[in-house]
């Protein structure tokens, strides 16, 4: 059977996409391979922006995640500041007439009112098989599966959505190693957060505060030595470390839990089209932390490319021509969402005495010119 689309992986990034196809006459089937109704990660923090939750509000799944207790947390206000330099801005949800910048969401959670939806669809879930490779024809693409039920699938278009892209051959990609570690964990403060993310550079790499549900995520860049080394302390000796670190702008820290680190790196495809073929989210790009837009440009790479399907007639789906009017809308919000955050990891990730001076005028122009406020505000909430 020739199906419209498979899309290949039940991520966030994945299960948006098929939900976008579903509002049209698509034919869609999904492959996944976790077990039906397991969430194969452990739970995690992920910012979602304003833009982000408008998607989720088109295919439905808004609504349902905002009434599970815990799930979304508001960020009402981020204040950006720099250890040991002068600059300081605050950017404010109220002065954009919005609820809110963004959101804490659990992935769990969101994983979890995504995979209900899908099951309220008419989409054909396969559960528990794995894609070890996609290739197109003229006239369609095929994957290929191992696991339960691993009867090779055949549709006009594959789409790739499942974290690293490996089953598509021929994507040339480029991979940056920023030679820096992620440091996360759950802290309690004395005082409630308020809806306040804090993002503060300083001498060990920025350091970045999250408000979730009654404590705050932790997201701290810093040297796979520095790592080892914070890894080791006592949670007494982490906290005073990190109270040093972010100086007077946010103290009373009381608890840490859940301490992890994972390495930093910057990998995207140098074309995410092939013959038949599309790769999108992480898939596609992976980016630095900082500013969370990664998983943000994922969920529009999803929703693009269901407007497109849409667009087209379904002779035309996965056609080299619909695919390059894709791979052409996205190019823009793709290269501005790659270099905004490499370029933000160049002048805020390193602690050079010059680097100090620049982002001190940065931040303190960004505070004194409205314009640029907006502007900069708008790219962290709908992309550039």
């Amino acid at each position: 059977m020739l199906h419209d689309v498979v899309v290949v992986g039940a991520g966030p990034v994945g299960s948006t996409l098929a939900l976008s196809l579903s509002a049209g006459d698509v034919d869609v089937t999904v492959v996944d391979g976790r077990p039906v109704g397991h969430i194969a990660r452990s739970d995690r923090s992920l910012a979602l922006s304003h833009g982000a939750r408008l998607i989720l509000e088109r295919t439905g799944v808004w609504n349902a995640l905002s009434v599970v207790a815990g799930a979304l947390t508001p960020i009402a206000r981020i204040d950006i500041s720099q250890a040991g330099g002068f600059g300081q801005t605050q950017l404010d949800a109220r002065e954009h007439g919005l609820p809110a910048l963004g959101y804490v969401v659990s992935y769990r959670a969101l994983q979890t009112a995504l995979d209900a939806a899908l099951a309220g669809t008419r989409i054909e879930m396969r559960y528990g098989v794995t894609a070890t490779a996609a290739a197109g024809t003229a006239a369609y693409a095929a994957v290929t599966l191992e696991g339960r039920d691993a009867e090779p699938v055949l549709a006009r278009l594959a789409a790739v959505a499942d974290g690293t892209g490996a089953a598509v051959g021929g994507v040339a990609r480029q991979r940056h190693d920023y030679g820096q570690v992620a440091m996360i964990a759950k802290l309690w403060r004395d005082k409630p957060h308020g809806g306040i993310a804090y993002e503060r550079f300083t001498p060990e790499g920025p350091i970045a505060l999250l408000p979730e549900g009654d404590h705050l995520a932790l997201i701290w860049t810093v040297s796979p030595q520095r790592a080892e080394t914070f890894a080791a302390m006592s949670d007494d000796a982490f906290l005073a470390s990190l109270a040093r670190h972010f100086g007077p702008r946010v103290g009373g820290f009381t608890r840490v839990e859940d301490r992890r680190a994972f390495p930093l790196v910057l990998e995207f495809a140098r074309q995410t089209v092939r013959r038949r073929c599309v790769v999108l989210g992480n898939a596609a790009q992976t980016l630095h932390p900082i500013a969370g837009q990664g998983f943000n440009l994922g969920l529009r790479d999803a929703y693009e490319l269901a407007q497109t399907v849409h667009d087209v007639a379904p002779d035309a789906i996965g056609t080299r021509a619909m695919l390059d009017r894709y791979a052409a809308s996205r190019r823009p919000d793709r290269r501005a969402g790659i270099a905004f955050t490499h370029g933000l990891v160049a002048l805020f990730g390193t602690d050079r005495a010059l680097l100090r001076w620049t982002r001190g005028l940065a931040l303190t122009m960004l505070d004194a010119l409205p314009p640029a406020k907006r502007a900069f505000t708008h790219a962290m909430m709908f992309g550039l």
